[in-house]
């Protein structure tokens, strides 16, 4: 196992946070605490935290309802709010790249260069051709240090600003193993307001994409078309109507037919285009995960729109738990929305 503690993965989403905190054992892990809380509508637009008192009370619960002690922890930004560049440069040591990358960080990212925190990751070097491939990731400073601060007040300490991409991949190779993560594997999580697409080829992140479409958009076009509120909009797309509410299977199965078949065509345009820049034409496995696929009709519309091998996380699925504390239900239910949370939960100390 490696070293360090594990941290516990706060995954501050669109829509609500997710917490994952586990116990590492002999030969894996145990799930220590696994919640879910949503935040007040519109608390987190665009990737921007509009209602801070709604969020960190929304933290602040799940830390109380699950007696979490646990301080450090690791969060993670993603969609409009982070950029991905993958470059080739010339070889160089660790030294070289560190002293040269400020110009590198002023041609491929957008913003000022006092106005970014960035990062990168060397992925191979080739002698022969005397060239490096590198991951820069960059985003903006203020939305990096809103998050921190909404942890903060939280009551927590934050060790790792992750990208939610890569707490995916840390997330897949975690679960599935070497094995079963060799060749093109894709990452996708739907979540509430964004799809990400994670790419990795030979356990090498290869191409990153974010799709601003997501489950809120079915939401919205259930409340709209049917003249519903929020919450029985969501309450028709999950199935849980409540005693008294309205059913219209007919209508509902259609607005979440439509909208479904726009996220999966976005998604395979996507595909195509990594298809286009990398040379492949396939990938060998596809997995899903996000909350909105717990939903029959867009798993099933994802599954025929993808022509490539899609399967769906199950993150948890080995993972023992206390039992008198968590249901195999409760944790079955969290599961696919909280891959973020569990990639999360893998990061480490590094004091």
């Amino acid at each position: 196992m490696a070293k360090g503690k594990l941290l516990l993965g706060l995954d501050i989403g669109s829509s609500s946070a997710k917490i994952c905190l586990l116990r590492e054992t002999r030969k894996s892990y145990e799930i220590e605490a696994l919640d879910r809380e949503i935040f007040p509508v519109d608390a987190i637009v665009d990737g921007s935290i509009l209602d801070r008192t709604g969020v960190v009370r929304g933290i602040r619960t799940l830390l109380t309802r699950n007696k979490i002690k646990q301080k450090q922890c690791a969060i993670a930004i993603s969609g409009y709010n982070v950029i991905v560049k993958r470059l080739r440069l010339s070889n160089m040591s660790d030294d070289e790249l560190a002293q040269s990358i400020r110009w590198e960080v002023e041609q491929h990212i957008p913003y000022e260069y006092n106005e970014v925190v960035y990062d990168t990751v060397v992925l191979n070097r080739n002698t022969l051709q005397n060239s490096m491939d590198i991951l820069l990731v960059a985003s903006k400073r203020e939305v990096v240090n809103d998050y921190i601060s909404v942890a903060k007040d939280a009551g927590l300490d934050v060790k790792v600003v992750d990208v939610a991409s890569f707490a995916l991949q840390n997330m897949v190779e975690t679960v599935y193993g070497e094995s079963e993560t060799a060749g093109c594997v894709g990452v996708i999580n739907i979540g509430a307001a964004a799809t990400s697409m994670t790419m990795m080829t030979d356990g090498v992140t290869s191409f990153t994409r974010d799709i601003t479409i997501g489950g809120n958009q079915i939401t919205e076009e259930i409340q709209k078309k049917l003249g519903v509120t929020r919450e029985e909009a969501e309450a028709f797309k999950t199935g849980n109507e409540s005693e008294g509410s309205a059913i219209i299977p007919h209508e509902v199965n259609e607005i979440i037919r439509q909208v479904s078949e726009m996220i999966a065509n976005e998604i395979k345009r996507s595909l195509t285009f990594f298809y286009e820049t990398s040379g492949r034409d396939r990938v060998d496995k596809l997995i899903l995960c996000g909350g909105v696929i717990k939903n029959d009709t867009t798993l099933n519309i994802l599954e025929s729109t993808l022509s490539e091998r899609v399967i769906v996380a199950h993150p948890f699925e080995n993972m023992p738990f206390n039992t008198k504390l968590y249901s195999r239900e409760a944790i079955d239910r969290l599961s696919l929305e909280s891959a973020v949370a569990l990639g999360l939960a893998l990061r480490r100390s590094v004091e």
